[in-house]
């Protein structure tokens, strides 16, 4: 892995949380850390936070995502559908995306502040 940690903002920090706890765990990735109120992390050496910005205001990017790895297909399967029950945003079905690699499979969907992520299994 080449970044230290990707960050990104929440206007509601506990709902956040609760979104992330649940559609991560679908990719067997656990929160890993937590300051009440403030911000999460997730991953063994907290490679994703999601938290309130020092600024007070989150905004989501545009162009921007962030891409978890999945153990499988059904695991792409099931962040999609347990983060659109959640209140998400489709971005992208799962599927497969050849414009990315032959066996890339993938989904996207914007989480409850508008950030993008994906889940990926290659």
């Amino acid at each position: 892995m080449i970044l230290n940690h990707i960050s990104i903002g929440t206007q509601d920090v506990v709902k956040a949380v609760a979104f992330y706890d649940s559609v991560l765990s679908t990719l067997s990735i656990t929160q890993s850390h937590y300051i009440e109120n403030v911000a999460a992390a997730y991953g063994e050496q907290y490679e994703f936070w999601v938290g309130s910005p020092c600024e007070g205001k989150a905004s989501a990017s545009n162009g921007a995502h962030v891409a978890f790895n999945a153990p499988s297909k059904e695991s792409v399967d099931l962040f999609y559908s347990v983060a659109i029950e959640l209140g998400a945003t489709c971005e992208g079905k799962p599927g497969l995306r050849p414009e990315y690699g032959e066996t890339y499979y993938a989904a996207f969907v914007r989480d409850l502040d508008g950030n993008k992520i994906e889940a990926v299994f290659n």
